[in-house]
């Protein structure tokens, strides 16, 4: 599934999302996060009963003692006012060390899923990430791991404790104050409810709005500035910026209509909540006419029940951030649940490499069903020998060393490397065999050292320089300021082409892998760095079973074997000499290039 798929949905199923989110709550193999749920869950028990049982019935009883107008009890309506305010310093300190208690919990699982979806993201195919737009994934991910701390926190800290603190209110109003203030207090939470999902749920679907187009902005914005050379080629920046002007446009739009719909949902809650507020209290008032209840009384129910608006304001609230989270999660989710078209068998073994004899066995494959660009493929490969592939675009040069990496599974026959079936091996093995130097060598943001280092991971500095030096590249990196620390840029772009392919080369000479892959290594450069970046390829060649991808023939003139592609068929096959000898297409190409490379010099 491309990426542009994973749009935010506002019908997201919600209960399926909460029960792949749930077991989060609960990490399995965690002992000491769940005993931080415990302890949590327990500081939140003692805030709502200091919160129900001791700030009300406190200040209930200083207002009572003053409008009895006993003077000589002073001290002890000063000692229930200090009450009042101890109670709700308690109820502030048991949430903040709630609160600290739990955020290892929550920055957990927010560590494991980031991880476990950026694990997954690398584990699929080459279809997947060639049809990705980068920034749409990863606003995609950065939702939705932040959501499921938020999602944590709201399940755990405010619907849970405004359960039990309705619970504990409705209690005292049914012992203190009978029947009609509970059922007055249940159908305004009730309607509240009722009316926060409806508006709740329109709201959501201006914010779904928002968030593709937010998304869809953000994807082009980073499309754009990735490709800002191709922008510049053609003197597109204009045009970039008013496409990416009305895609902010269009999500200022949709955030405008998202925020004024806030304004009638906050609207209504309080107009709900404030008549319970009235109602409540006006029914103490009459109560207290008929000798029933005391003044305290009333500012018992409007305590009360200004501490339970409090949460329900915020369930409202909470209740848009978990509809909102599960749509985030549920894209992410989506995300995760994109199967890897590419898995080791279930009885794949590690690759054993003996001598490095690779075999194309009538191997067939298409990129879609129906096809095929290769088409019968038949090459036998000896043991540190090189194999050179030429051929017109579009022949299938390249797809030669997709499917050696195993990036897609052939569609018929099968290749074997000293008689194990790639299929039958972990991918792993496989492409730890394997090294490349690309036509095009995208290099990390990151120093020259870092670049060269990747090829193995765990390499000291004296392996770097080694393999620096055997890629001639050492010289030029002495010569920084920074020598090996000296930056890169974005995709290497502060380096040369010959430059960048010499860190390929030495990328891959750190690897000292048993099989090597040119892919028109050379074909980007000019002829002088052509020239000298051939001798060091040749050189890293010896000893190694090698396939040479090649354009310019020039370049392979040394192969001990070169077959020459054309419609997914081997046309021609034999060496240097044997392919000029036929006058076959092999030795046309070689004459057209002949006579292009006399036409630039007398052109020089």
């Amino acid at each position: 599934m491309p990426p542009e798929s994973f749009s935010t949905k506002a019908d997201a199923p919600l209960l399926p999302t909460l029960r792949r989110f749930l077991p989060y709550l609960w990490p399995v193999g965690e002992p000491g996060l769940k005993v931080r749920i415990v302890i949590a869950m327990l500081l939140v028990l003692c805030s709502k009963l200091v919160q129900v049982y001791g700030a009300p019935f406190a200040l209930q009883g200083a207002v009572d003692g003053m409008a009895n107008g006993d003077r000589s009890a002073t001290t002890l309506i000063v000692a229930m006012v200090l009450g009042y305010a101890a109670a709700r310093f308690g109820t502030t300190l048991f949430d903040n060390l709630r609160n600290t208690v739990f955020e290892r919990v929550g920055q957990d699982a927010t560590r494991r899923l980031a991880a476990r979806v950026f694990r997954h993201l690398h584990a699929l195919g080459l279809d997947f990430h060639l049809a990705r737009r980068t920034g749409a994934v990863t606003k995609v991910i950065e939702r939705g791991t932040k959501s499921i701390d938020s999602m944590l926190y709201f399940l755990l800290f405010n619907i849970a404790p405004t359960i039990l603190e309705l619970g504990l209110v409705i209690g005292l109003f049914w012992t203190k104050f009978g029947w009609p203030l509970v059922a007055a207090t249940l159908v305004m939470v009730v309607v509240y409810i009722w009316f926060t999902r409806k508006v709740t749920d329109w709201r959501q679907a201006l914010r779904a709005e928002m968030n593709d187009l937010d998304t869809g902005a953000v994807a082009h914005a980073v499309d754009s500035l990735l490709n800002f050379e191709t922008v510049k080629y053609f003197g597109a920046e204009e045009r970039e910026a008013k496409r990416y002007e009305q895609g902010v446009e269009a999500y200022a739009r949709a955030a405008v209509k998202s925020e004024n719909s806030l304004a009638w949902l906050n609207v209504g809650q309080a107009a709900i909540t404030n008549l319970m507020m009235g109602l409540g209290m006006a029914y103490i008032v009459w109560g207290w006419s008929q000798g029933r209840f005391t003044a305290g009384n009333v500012v018992f129910v409007s305590t009360l029940l200004a501490q339970l608006f409090r949460p329900l304001d915020l369930l409202g609230m909470v209740y848009r951030m978990i509809r909102q989270g599960v749509i985030d999660m549920g894209a992410m989710f989506d995300l995760v649940d994109t199967p890897a078209s590419i898995v080791d068998a279930p009885d794949a073994a590690p690759l054993v490499v003996t001598k490095g004899h690779i075999r194309f066995d009538d191997v067939r494959f298409g990129y879609e069903a129906g096809h095929d660009i290769l088409k019968g493929l038949d090459l036998d490969i000896a043991a540190g020998s090189t194999l050179a592939v030429v051929g017109p675009s579009g022949a299938g040069k390249s797809t030669l060393a997709r499917l050696m990496y195993r990036f897609y599974d052939l569609t018929g026959g099968r290749i074997t490397i000293d008689g194990q079936d790639i299929a039958t091996v972990t991918q792993a093995s496989l492409r730890s065999a394997i090294g490349i130097v690309p036509q095009d060598t995208v290099l990390f943001n990151d120093t020259i050292g870092y670049n060269i280092a990747y090829g193995r991971e765990g390499a000291d500095q004296s392996e770097i320089e080694n393999a620096a030096r055997g890629a001639s590249i050492a010289p030029f990196i002495e010569r920084q300021t920074d020598g090996y620390a000296t930056r890169v840029g974005e995709r290497g772009l502060k380096l040369s082409g010959g430059e960048k392919q010499r860190v390929a080369i030495a990328r891959t000479l750190l690897k000292n892998p048993p099989f090597l892959i040119l892919d028109e290594a050379t074909s980007a450069l000019d002829s002088r760095t052509e020239s000298d970046i051939l001798a060091t390829l040749e050189a890293i060649e010896r000893g190694r079973t090698t396939i040479v991808i090649a354009h310019r023939l020039s370049t392979i003139v040394h192969a001990d074997q070169i077959i020459v592609l054309d419609a997914g068929r081997i046309a021609e096959r034999g060496t240097h000499a044997d392919l000029l000898r036929w006058r076959g297409l092999y030795a046309d190409m070689w004459a057209r290039q002949a006579r292009e490379r006399e036409e630039a010099l007398v052109a020089e």
